[in-house]
């Protein structure tokens, strides 16, 4: 079993920026991939960012490309979201994942584990 625990969400006006946390406990952290996805109300949850176990892979989907930056730190078990120039339309609950595969996995069913989410709020 992995738990996960995001932290870091917030009320922000568009511009500015949040940082999301993801602590880990339980297995070994650094043997599995991360993902942060996000749900908006009313909508499916959707893929935002992939970050492989050693940290050399990573993804975007297209809309938070040049905004968002994935990380993790294998020390502190912990993977992070740096959210820059947020947008109202980023709006959500994000959720961190973790899961043991070797590639880069966008569908939420290639995730194991899920943490309880953090309410992400941009004014306009």
């Amino acid at each position: 079993q992995v738990q996960l625990v995001e932290s870091g969400g917030g009320l922000v006006q568009a511009g500015g920026s949040l940082r999301l946390s993801c602590a880990a406990s339980g297995r070994t952290f650094s043997n599995y991939a991360m993902g942060w996805f996000r749900q908006a109300p009313g909508k499916e949850r959707e893929f935002v960012a992939h970050i492989g176990a050693s940290g050399t892979i990573i993804y975007y989907t297209d809309t938070v490309k040049g905004r968002f930056t994935i990380s993790r730190d294998n020390a502190k078990n912990t993977v992070y979201l740096q959210m820059n120039s947020l947008k109202p339309e980023d709006t959500a609950v994000y959720y961190c994942a973790a899961g043991r595969m070797r590639t880069i996995v966008l569908s939420p069913t290639g995730y194991d584990y899920w943490g309880q989410g953090t309410q992400v709020t941009v004014s306009s």
